[in-house]
Formats: structure tokens, C-alpha cells, sequence
């Protein structure tokens, strides 16, 4: 776990315009972050985001979060980290089961041929929730994201990430995840219809959030000031190695550099 100064990325909605990630880019080097995070959607590729990101700030490490195995083949990953001359030693490479069933044999074999790929030194990083695929993440990447959890569910989490690794006879890896940061005076309804959204998109997370039974609006930070945020945010530090402020904000530069602000280490 993490007890020394706070470290922490930054996460943001695939599909910015480009100028406004790199501006994002730059900024987040200035704020302190760690890392700065994209996820993928069908029409906005995370990876093509992060070319943006490194391109505006050589300096930050990059992270994609995820890519869906059921969309992205292990042979089409490796050749857009190639296309885009996106640094593997910078990257932390997320991949997910998207809506595959039985993905566990899926994701192994999918993580074997990413190892085959890409450069040695590629960190690979597994998306997970619930505890089988905590258990594989532990025992076969470099770190596992977690997402949609409250501390006490992601400690619980992070006891599966290490039970894998300890069978798997290797050090736990790095256990970071998603929390979702709403700011400003409206950011408890932003935070609950962004929850709600994700409550009912598809099966594996309404059993994700069954399985934790917790109330709408529980789960990540609203907060109306930044120190609220800082002290919403330091029972996620106490169990995750690497939390990843996940911005619940518009997509225009203003709000992302006033959420940005608010949760910057």
C-alpha cells in the first residue's frame, strides 16, 4: 500500500479534441499527477488519446483503461502501440473481458500473447471487480485496475490481487482503480446518474454491484471544494497503490481543469 506522499493519476473519458488533451496533458504534469489515464470507447480509441498525452508531455507516464479483449486482439493492440510510437516503457497497457463469457481462460491466453508481442518490460495491467479476476491479475500482470468500488470493497479486492499472486509464487502486483471525482455544487447528482449509468450497462456490473450492495451515490467522491475531495480521496490511498481520480466532469477545458485541480496530489 501506499504510506508515503500521495501518488496519483488522472482519468478521463476517451474522445477529447485534441488540443484540449494535450492542454490536459500539460496541465496534469504541472498538477503532480503520476500518470494520466484514458478509457476506450468504440468510435475514440484510448490508445490513439494517449499519443495525444505524450506527445504535450513527455514526462507522464500513460495509461489505457481498458481495452476490451472482445474488440481488441492481442496482434491489433501490439501494432497501434507500434502505429502511434507510444513508449511501452511509459505504458501501462489495461485490458478487460468486454462482455466475453467464460473469459477467464480467455484473458490468460490474451495476456500470454501481449507478453509474446510486446517489448519486454510492457506493463500489462488486468481489469477486474470480482474475485476471479482479481485472483488471475494477481497472478499474471503487472497490476490490476479496479473499478466501482468503495475502499472497504477495494481492500477486500486487493486480498484477491495478493492470494493470486502468493499461489502463482510472484510479488503482488500493483493494485490501482478508477474513483470517480464529481466537483463543484451539483457533484453528489453528477456522481449518482454517472453510477446509475454504469449500475445497469451491463450484466457483469449489475452483478458487480449486487454482490456489493451498497447505496446509489456511494461509490467515488463528490465533493463542492478540493479539500473535501483531498479528504474523500485519503481512505482510497490507504488501500490502493495507485487511485486514479476518474473526472465526472464536461469535456470542455474549463470544467476538466477545475476537476483536475481539485484532485491533484
Amino acid at each position: 500500500m501506499n504510506t508515503s506522499t500521495p501518488i496519483r493519476g488522472l482519468g478521463i473519458t476517451a474522445g477529447l479534441d485534441p488540443g484540449v488533451a494535450r492542454d490536459l496533458a500539460v496541465r496534469s504534469a504541472q498538477l503532480g499527477y503520476h500518470s494520466l489515464w484514458s478509457n476506450d470507447e468504440p468510435a475514440s480509441p484510448g490508445l490513439e488519446m494517449l499519443a495525444h498525452f505524450a506527445a504535450a508531455a513527455p514526462q507522464l507516464e500513460l495509461g489505457v483503461g481498458v481495452l476490451p479483449i472482445d474488440r481488441h486482439q492481442p496482434a491489433h493492440i501490439a501494432a497501434e502501440i507500434n502505429r502511434l510510437g507510444l513508449d511501452p516503457a511509459r505504458l501501462w497497457l489495461g485490458v478487460g473481458s468486454g462482455q466475453l463469457r467464460a473469459p477467464i481462460d480467455i484473458m490468460r491466453r490474451a495476456v500470454a500473447e501481449l507478453r509474446d508481442r510486446l517489448p519486454d518490460g510492457t506493463r500489462i495491467v488486468v481489469a477486474a471487480m470480482r474475485p476471479r479476476m482479481c485472483h488471475l491479475g494477481g497472478g499474471i500482470a503487472d497490476g490490476v485496475l479496479l473499478n466501482w468500488m468503495p475502499p472497504a470493497q477495494a481492500a477486500e479486492a486487493r486480498d484477491w490481487v495478493q492470494q493470486g499472486a502468493t499461489e502463482a509464487g510472484r510479488p503482488t502486483p500493483i493494485v490501482a482503480a478508477y474513483v470517480r471525482v464529481a466537483i463543484g455544487p451539483d457533484s453528489p447528482q453528477r456522481l449518482q446518474a454517472e453510477e446509475h449509468k454504469y449500475r445497469n450497462i451491463n450484466e457483469a456490473h449489475q452483478q458487480h454491484f449486487n454482490a456489493m450492495n451498497v447505496s446509489l451515490g456511494s461509490v467515488g467522491v463528490a465533493a463542492a471544494t478540493r479539500t473535501e475531495a483531498l479528504n474523500k480521496l485519503a481512505p482510497y490511498h490507504a488501500v490502493l497503490d495507485l487511485p486514479i481520480a476518474r473526472l465526472v466532469a464536461d469535456s470542455d477545458p474549463t470544467a476538466l481543469d477545475s476537476a483536475a485541480a481539485a484532485a491533484a496530489p
